[in-house]
């Protein structure tokens, strides 16, 4: 619990703090891969580093912690802390690498503050940072608990039993235990990190979503190779590349524990299942999980890419949905080619109007950013609680930036 006094301070600074977070972050990293550069090397996605991403994702969740405690208006950011510790716990975070980001990241907004940087306040926000730290450090020991290993250790070297083109640039990779032995348990939606080596040394991680973990033999994943926009400044997917290019039947590749919160609960409400792009990934989870089960849910699938050529799993998500008796699926194509139109395949984005939507529908969305806001603007339209949207975000979690996906 944080101090009264030191809510007040916060709660007087904080239009300061947080309108210095965005030069207080790139300071921050600076200097903590300065120091340890084997942090940037090993685990920070260089990456996100580069386009800045990371540092947009930690202001905003320190600034919007800070905020929930001085303020009853402040938006409810338990969803974006419960997506932290899972990101954490998949990467293996431990409870003394908090004390490395303390150093560094007050050292920076001494630099940044100066003079308005008085033990007074810095007293104040050490509190804000140890209060969120120790928020994340015990649900992550919960989470490591659900798996029953020790904190950090969730890593082990699977076999790569088989290999799939699922589109021109995404591949899929079917995983087991190289001894033939029992996987731990997946939940449907979750995700695993894959860890691998770098020609020039660096061990950089990446999640992907587990499209079937409906056994304890095998996993499977998908995993797009990222191209890179030069003119926009984004660099190519250093992992994905590596893997489509050098992972093959036969290798091994170090994975992680499943984890993640974008999970489909066993229920009987009616299931709404949105995705675009590769975010189609842990939709493919929930469907195979769901066809398992042998559900009996309504279940409605919308999915949204650029053509039907690049649409991964396209046809794996049309049997599935046929296997199951309450589901019935609807695609949006931005390019149709010489395809005409029909009752389940529309030309252009993604348009909520076309389908009926049930009004009691737990809703899954997973998709870029911009996707996801405009079909939240849909579904505040039709009158869909909030409390009923889940969303995955791949990638930092920016929720600083897409403020309208996070229930208020």
């Amino acid at each position: 619990m944080i101090s009264q006094p030191a809510l007040t301070v916060v709660r007087d600074t904080l239009p300061v703090i947080g309108s210095a977070i965005g030069d207080i972050t790139p300071i921050f990293y600076d200097r903590m891969f300065t120091a340890r550069p084997d942090l940037l090397r090993d685990l920070f996605n260089r990456g996100n580093q580069a386009q800045g991403e990371q540092q947009k994702a930690l202001a905003g969740a320190i600034a919007a912690y800070a905020s929930l405690l001085v303020s009853e208006d402040a938006p409810n950011i338990d969803a974006m802390m419960s997506r932290i510790a899972n990101k954490h716990a998949s990467l293996g975070i431990t409870e003394d690498q908090y004390p490395i980001v303390y150093e560094h990241l007050f050292a920076a907004i001494g630099e940044v503050l100066g003079d308005a940087a008085t033990p007074e306040v810095v007293d104040a926000w050490t509190e804000v940072y140890w209060d969120m730290a120790n928020t994340l450090i015990a649900a992550e020991r919960e989470l490591y608990a659900d798996h029953d290993v020790e904190p950090g250790d969730v890593w082990s070297e699977l076999k790569v039993i088989r290999r799939r083109q699922e589109s021109p640039h995404t591949i899929s990779l079917v995983l087991a235990r190289p001894d033939g032995g029992r996987l731990p348990q997946a939940r449907p939606g979750q995700y695993i990190s894959v860890q691998v080596q770098l020609p020039d040394g660096a061990n950089q991680i990446r999640q992907y979503s587990l499209t079937r973990a409906t056994s304890h033999e095998s996993w499977t994943v998908t995993i797009k190779a990222e191209p890179g926009r030069v003119e926009a400044g984004v660099p190519a997917g250093e992992v994905s590349n590596f893997i489509h290019g050098n992972v093959f039947e036969g290798d091994t590749i170090r994975c992680s524990l499943p984890y993640g919160d974008l999970v489909v609960e066993d229920a009987e409400t009616p299931l709404l299942l949105v995705s675009a792009g590769i975010g189609c990934t842990p939709i493919l989870g929930a469907l195979n999980d769901l066809v398992s089960k042998e559900s009996q849910r309504e279940v409605t699938v919308l999915h949204a890419d650029q053509s039907m050529a690049s649409h991964a799993h396209r046809q794996d998500m049309a049997q599935l949905v046929a296997q199951l008796p309450g589901a019935r699926m609807h695609h949006w194509y931005e390019q149709l080619g010489a395809r005409t139109t029909n009752e389940t395949i529309h030309e252009g984005f993604i348009d909520l109007t076309e389908v009926d939507v049930p009004a009691d529908a737990q809703v899954y969305l997973c998709g870029p950013p911009p996707f996801m806001k405009a079909v939240r603007r849909g579904l505040d339209e039709l009158d869909v609680p909030e409390d009923n949207i889940h969303f995955e975000v791949f990638g930092p979690d920016t929720w600083a930036t897409v403020p309208d996906l996070v229930p208020a």
